[in-house]
């Protein structure tokens, strides 16, 4: 090279997610085991949101059971209140997951910035959440309380907002498929094939969001993880239509005596019956979602 002439550096090598199509933009936030990203797909010009997994910092038994199991279930799972998992990329440090962007932020930023929903906007998230609901359990779907550290459970801010303001959920925390059995051990095969929502077995995993667990999961019981769904969900509505959460968390002894009793309506925010009602007993009967959400789908989709 001549006396005077400037040096050219070699053109960058692209990044592992450059290669794939997609340019990462802003950090929106952190996850368990991750790291949330704004990015865009460039071959079709659309937003989507990046999770990125280190290898190296996430405990061995996620990477090699739980992330695979979720990444094969979430592939079959689509509807329209649903956060979409477009694709799945790893190498030899990290992992990338590529979903939807719900770009609205989550329903708990908007409770907590604007308190107690109007009527009307509760229930059309909440019937938006139990249309979700009733589609994930026709296929044996339920959330999962897997560790303390780990939570993909139904909770206020894992109720996305897409551009619209209507509801995704998101369970990239670790949505369970059931293999239900009956009393004789044996799958319910000609049930699941019939479309017909599996409730014979009964979780016994126990950690989560205390304030939306279920009685089963706090008392260290087996419970119908179906029904531990639907509790979840009127804790939910609760707090839409109320602005806090009907149960003390802060205090598991003091938590446990109220889950045994109805929840507190206070008299300053009062509240149609239905809802009283369906609230007031979420988990004591099998048609609870219809009984505080209306009539909920045999089988749905986007």
């Amino acid at each position: 090279m001549g006396r005077g002439m400037a040096e050219v550096a070699p053109p960058a090598t692209p990044t592992v997610l450059e290669q794939f199509g997609y340019e990462l933009k802003q950090m929106l936030g952190h996850s368990t085991y991750g790291k949330v990203y704004k990015a865009v797909a460039c071959q079709q010009r659309a937003q989507v949101a990046i999770k990125v997994i280190s290898k190296r910092k996430t405990p061995e038994e996620y990477l090699r059971e739980l992330l695979p199991h979720h990444i094969q279930v979430l592939k079959g799972l689509h509807h329209k209140h649903l956060i979409t998992l477009y694709q799945a990329i790893e190498t030899t440090a990290r992992h990338y997951i590529i979903m939807d962007l719900a770009a609205s932020g989550n329903v708990l930023q908007r409770v907590q910035s604007q308190g107690p929903c109007p009527e009307s906007l509760a229930g059309h998230w909440f019937s938006q959440l139990v249309l979700c609901l009733a589609y994930l359990h026709s296929r044996a779907i339920v959330h999962r309380w897997v560790s303390t550290r780990v939570m993909g459970d139904l909770k206020l801010e894992n109720l996305l907002l897409d551009c619209q303001d209507n509801v995704k959920i998101s369970i990239f925390g670790f949505p369970q498929k059931v293999a239900p059995e009956d009393a004789n051990g044996e799958l319910l095969r000609a049930s699941m094939a019939a479309g017909a929502p599996a409730r014979g077995a009964l979780s016994q995993t126990f950690c989560g969001s205390y304030a939306y667990a279920c009685p089963g999961i706090l008392q260290a019981q087996a419970y119908d993880p179906f029904l531990a769904d639907t509790w979840s969900a009127g804790v939910i509505l609760y707090a839409l239509l109320l602005g806090h959460l009907p149960f003390d968390d802060t205090n598991l002894w003091r938590l446990l005596q109220q889950i045994q009793q109805p929840p507190i309506f206070p008299s300053w925010q009062p509240l149609p019956q239905e809802c009283k009602v369906g609230l007031g007993g979420s988990q004591k009967h099998q048609g609870a979602l219809e009984s505080i959400g209306g009539p909920t789908p045999t089988h749905g989709g986007s």
